[in-house]
């Protein structure tokens, strides 16, 4: 993958870690890749605008109210002009900016900006990168569509060794040059993708119906993760209402028949993501009128199975799906569960998590789950906000069907 012609604006943070900028720039300037930088005040305090200058041949950007630019509003403009944002180092206090949304100087500013991907290289003490701060707003910045490279484990600075050494500069390139082709494949692929998301509701009569305390947020934000990596996607969601997200197509159903209705209607898809929890039954009959009561202490209700999305797709031989990932909502028995409606059903991915537990799972902001690949490799996602799992889940199904796609051709 050639880098010639791609634009990084490279903001160069404090820290001991903050002369790798230069060498980072050499690195990308023999790549052929066009350069600006924004240099922060403690950034200042390891290289200088003159050493930044004699490599790039650019002008350093580091005021935010600078008279000599002004007219072009720097800010908006170097984000613009940008392919990609690259933060190195960013300092734990740096992620503190970004997390809390602060734009108090040119290079927060920029990014807040921005509507670039923000790639952070994260530098700091070992104690530091561990800290559950610095933990919370990695997950939050993950969250928040932030791209991270690094860090690695190493011996720092401090003469202490762990977690929390920079990346080099020539794994920053690394990641870059299949940062663009990624891009460039989901580009002139025109990836698309179908999530289902929320509870289905299998009516009785016109005011009752059969139901689960699914909320839908999970399936929305991996969803929206999805619109972030440039899939082209429609979210099928059932007795549920999200807020509008552009590039992202809304389509709202009540029952199970419904979402297969819409499922079967928008394929062939490259990928789906079942992450609805429909329910498994419906009544036999439905009545026009509400049952009313009587006299009897029972009352008897004639349950059918309801069409099986999941396992329609699975092994679906015409139009399945390049990737079909099931989601298994259970209360116990989670792994074999899960194993065992991976296999069934002919799932890539299974992404397991225990809905008994009050504090995630269902109805609530936070979730806990087990990816698990057809192989029987399994990766733990401790408890999080669901923003942050669905970061990691959309680009782990996008590796995957990049990789598949790779070995294919």
């Amino acid at each position: 993958m050639s880098l010639k012609n791609k634009k990084v604006l490279l903001i160069i943070g404090g820290g001991i870690s903050s002369y790798k900028s230069l060498d980072l720039i050499r690195i990308l300037k023999k790549n052929s890749v066009k350069i600006k930088t924004v240099l922060t005040k403690s950034g200042k305090e390891f290289v200088t605008p003159l050493s930044i200058t004699s490599l790039t041949g650019e002008k350093v950007y580091e005021n935010l109210f600078d008279a000599t630019s002004e007219s072009e509003i720097d800010h908006i403009s170097l984000s613009r002009w940008a392919d990609i944002i690259v933060v190195l180092p960013t300092t734990a206090n740096f992620m503190t900016k970004l997390s809390q949304g602060k734009a108090e100087d040119l290079a927060s500013t920029v990014i807040l900006a921005s509507n670039k991907d923000i790639l952070l290289v994260p530098a700091m003490n070992v104690r530091m990168w561990i800290h559950k701060a610095t933990q919370e707003n990695f997950k939050n910045l993950k969250g928040y569509g932030y791209k991270f490279v690094g860090p690695v484990t190493g011996e720092m600075a401090c003469g202490e060794y762990g977690e929390g050494r920079m990346s080099s500069p020539r794994q920053i390139l690394s990641y870059l040059k299949n940062y663009f082709n990624n891009k460039d494949v989901v580009k002139n692929e025109k990836i698309s993708a179908v999530v289902t998301s929320g509870p289905t509701r299998e009516y009785i009569d016109p005011v009752r119906y059969i139901s689960n305390e699914s909320s839908g947020k999970q399936g929305y934000e991996i969803a929206l993760a999805l619109v972030k990596l440039g899939v082209k996607t429609t979210l099928i969601t059932g007795a549920r209402k999200f807020d509008p997200c552009k590039g992202l197509k809304i389509k709202e159903v009540v029952s199970a028949d419904e979402m297969m209705d819409e499922v079967k209607k928008l394929l062939p898809v490259d990928i789906v993501i079942c992450a609805a929890a429909v329910s498994d039954f419906k009544p036999k009959k439905i009545n026009k009128n509400k049952v009313k009561k009587n006299s009897k202490n029972s009352m008897t209700l004639e349950l059918i199975k309801n069409q099986d999305i999941l396992n329609f797709l699975g092994k679906n031989n015409k139009l399945r799906p390049k990737i079909v990932v099931g989601f298994s909502a259970e209360t116990e028995n989670l792994v074999n569960n899960s194993m065992k409606k991976l296999e069934e059903k002919h799932c890539d991915l299974i992404i397991a998590n225990d809905v008994s537990k009050k504090d995630s799972g269902f109805n609530s902001d936070y979730n806990e789950v087990l990816i698990i690949q057809k192989n029987g490799k399994m990766e733990k996602l401790k408890k999080s906000k669901k923003t942050f799992i669905a970061s990691v889940i959309a680009e782990k199904i996008m590796n995957k069907f990049l990789f598949d796609k790779k070995n294919i051709n």
